[in-house]
């Protein structure tokens, strides 16, 4: 349980990075005046929240709506990490670690980056 969830961070520092990234303003991770320390710090609490969240309560909302992820082939799941995405903004909110998502339409883009980035860097990851 311990090495899911340490890969899971670590692949999960990764991808919102790389989401970040691509994202430019509409997504972020720490402030503008941050040094590269605190931007790094701020990726590894961020990266933590997102891996608890994804290892306790997206299986917990992918098992109770399981019926309508079949029903749309699978396409409510980009919802769902999508909703998770931005619980994970609220928690970091709360613990005032600075990570910015400007509203739903691109956390559904942020989640679509974040699980190809975690398909590639996964399939590279022992188990």
């Amino acid at each position: 349980m311990l090495s899911r969830l340490l890969t899971s961070w670590v692949l999960g520092a990764a991808a919102l990075a790389t989401a970040a990234w691509l994202l430019g303003t509409h997504m972020s991770i720490g402030t503008a005046t941050d040094t590269t320390s605190e931007r790094l710090i701020t990726l590894a609490v961020v990266a933590a929240i997102f891996a608890v969240v994804n290892t306790f309560v997206a299986p917990v909302i992918k098992l109770l709506s399981l019926p309508f992820i079949i029903l749309t082939l699978g396409l409510l799941l980009v919802v769902i990490n999508a909703v998770l995405l931005l619980l994970t903004s609220r928690i970091a909110d709360a613990l005032n670690a600075p990570f910015f998502i400007d509203g739903f339409g691109w956390a559904v883009l942020a989640s679509i980056v974040i699980s190809v980035v975690n398909a590639v860097l996964g399939s590279f990851a022992e188990d």
